[in-house]
């Protein structure tokens, strides 16, 4: 309710209109009793008090009454139910967004730690099952509030000694339904964190199947999948054999009152203490008022359903984001003058990868970074982007330190072909002009042409709006790489990065691939990764790196020379080419 503490007012409109309607529900016995008193009393009855003297007339009169009733509550009860179930959908709507968009600023450390499939959970499964509850949940706590206080008014004043024997039941339900909830909550949350455990495993599956099947691995992950459902099915076990209980109790609390209503109001009917037409009406209300008692064990099991996945989605909504926005600004002009200076890095619960590493990467070169696996080239990019922070040390990009800078506008200035490229589910041109939307569809075709990617795009069945499928699957590796290259074309930034933007091709795509590279990187900023030592040989600058430290930097030439570890990596690369010619 603080979370949601804007949507007060439509909170107030649903409530006003679930106890109006809950109120006029209970006008039926009344009425009820009302009409037992006319035909029993007559001249003498209750509605004869107000003016109307004759059984026939007060029968009308009673009639119209009873039109008038029925007719607000069947407005009121379809006015409640819009407002809270559009309620509940806005409420989904708009928390799954805030989460979603939450996420979206968190740091890619806080990624690693994470299961897509348990982020999914969070954001359909958890928020669904809070949508579920205020879609009725809410209506029904509220009524069951609103019958329990007025038909306890109205009893007293009616009959104190049938109304306390009515409500004695309900103190032990309250207590009971607060204990139902203190030991069903925890089981919930061992629902839900076992639901994101299975749709983890399940989406890293479904995203594996190809590698899965390579395996014959089906019967292997199927038996994965079945242990997990197992485990989520237990879990829902113990929840159900707990919950189950609940109704069946209550409703033999509820028994004692029912009866206790029933045989001392008619004693007091039959000694005259007690009006029959009132009596008939307490009877009928003792039914309205502990029978819906039974249904408390169904809504208190929405509610700690809800309260379980609400907490999870708030947790999630709680977690800070460590990388924030600066509060400066770049040059209006950016050149793509960059510098890592005195850089210390480690990975969350890793050892250091980087120490005072210092790099300048002047204004308009071709610096390519080359070394092991592992050795921290894709770290500097991701610095550089500030998709993590360093430890200690300062990157600039003009002079300006990048951590003062906005996320946004820091990114905005440069453009990433990496290695696993990445097409959202859309058309070709829709991922092409995903760095800059405005762009027109002849600006997507210059870009595409300039990427050597326009052949084939032209071949497709409906062009660049030919759609690429979930994660571009309906391409090759060689086309999702040349749709990659085209959409930084037209990014049309100052810095280039390409991260093995050629590492996954055949040769000719390579040869294609390079020329569109050399082509773009002229006149911009261009941080190159690569393996394949042939790819860069041309760059201003080679810069290798091992272990986190700048071993060597020169060209191509003067690298060969110094016969270190370039040297070395040449010659295993040359050597190897030159055994697959041989053979």
């Amino acid at each position: 309710m603080q979370h949601a503490r804007h949507y007060n007012t439509r909170v107030a409109w649903a409530t006003f209109f679930s106890v109006s309607n809950k109120l006029l529900d209970l006008a039926p016995p009344v009425l009820i009793g009302m009409a037992v008193d006319i035909v029993v009393e007559k001249e003498g009855s209750f509605l004869a008090g107000f003016g109307v003297p004759d059984v026939r007339d007060q029968l009308l009169v009673l009639a119209a009454l009873t039109v008038v009733v029925w007719g607000l509550e069947s407005i009121t009860e379809y006015l409640q139910a819009v407002v809270w179930r559009n309620l509940a959908q806005t409420v989904q709507h708009e928390l799954r967004l805030e989460a979603f968009e939450h996420i979206q600023e968190l740091d890619m450390a806080w990624f690693v730690e994470q299961s897509r499939g348990g982020l999914m959970s969070v954001l359909n499964d958890d928020i669904n099952q809070l949508e579920r509850f205020l879609d009725g949940g809410a209506n029904a706590l509220l009524q069951v509030a609103t019958t329990a206080i007025t038909v306890s008014i109205v009893f007293f004043v009616v009959s104190w000694k049938v109304a306390a024997l009515a409500v004695l039941p309900i103190p032990l339900i309250i207590w009971g339904s607060f204990k139902f909830q203190s030991r069903i909550a925890p089981r919930y949350l061992a629902v839900r964190e076992h639901v994101a455990r299975l749709n983890g495993l399940l989406s890293g599956n479904l995203g594996g199947i190809e590698t899965i099947k390579s395996f014959s691995a089906e019967d292997r992950e199927a038996e994965r999948v079945r242990a997990a459902s197992e485990a989520y099915r237990q879990a829902n076990k113990k929840a159900i054999s707990l919950s189950a209980s609940f109704a069946p109790l209550i409703r033999m609390v509820i028994v004692v009152g029912f009866t206790a209503t029933l045989l001392v109001g008619g004693w007091q009917a039959l000694d005259g203490e007690l009006a029959v037409g009132a009596y008939g009406m307490l009877v009928f209300l003792t039914q309205r008022l502990l029978w819906p008692l039974t249904q408390l064990g169904r809504t208190f099991d929405d509610y700690q359903r809800a309260m379980a996945s609400t907490e999870r989605v708030l947790d999630l909504l709680g977690t800070p984001s460590k990388i924030l926005d600066g509060e400066g600004t770049l040059p209006a002009q950016v050149l793509g003058h960059i510098r890592f200076e005195d850089v210390d890095f480690h990975y969350p619960g890793r050892e250091q990868l980087m120490s005072a590493f210092t790099l300048d990467v002047p204004v308009g070169a071709t610096v390519a970074l080359v070394g092991p696996t592992g050795s921290g080239k894709s770290t500097l990019v991701r610095m550089l982007l500030r998709l993590y922070e360093p430890q200690s040390g300062t990157i600039t990009l003009d002079g300006v330190d990048v951590s003062e800078v906005p996320l946004a506008e820091l990114r905005a200035q440069v453009a990433l072909v990496g290695q696993q490229t990445f097409l959202f589910s859309g058309s070709v041109a829709d991922n092409v002009r995903y760095g800059r939307p405005s762009a027109s569809d002849d600006e997507v075709l210059a870009a595409l042409t300039a990427a050597e990617a326009l052949e084939f795009v032209s071949e497709l069945p409906d062009g660049i709006h030919t759609r690429v499928g979930e994660e571009g699957q309906k391409l090759s590796g060689g086309q999702r790489q040349r749709l990659s290259i085209a959409r930084a074309v037209l990014k049309d930034t100052p810095i280039l990065v390409l991260d093995e933007a050629t590492s996954a091709v055949d040769n000719e795509t390579e040869a294609a691939i390079q020329r569109s590279l050399d082509r773009i990187s002229a006149d911009r900023t261009t941080l190159v990764i690569a393996h394949r030592l042939s790819t860069i040989r041309h760059a201003d600058t080679i810069v290798v790196v091992e272990d986190g430290q700048l071993v060597e930097l020169g060209t191509h030439e003067d690298l060969l020379g110094r016969g270190g570890t370039y040297a070395r990596l040449w010659r295993v690369q040359t050597g190897v080419r030159e055994l697959e010619e041989m053979s």
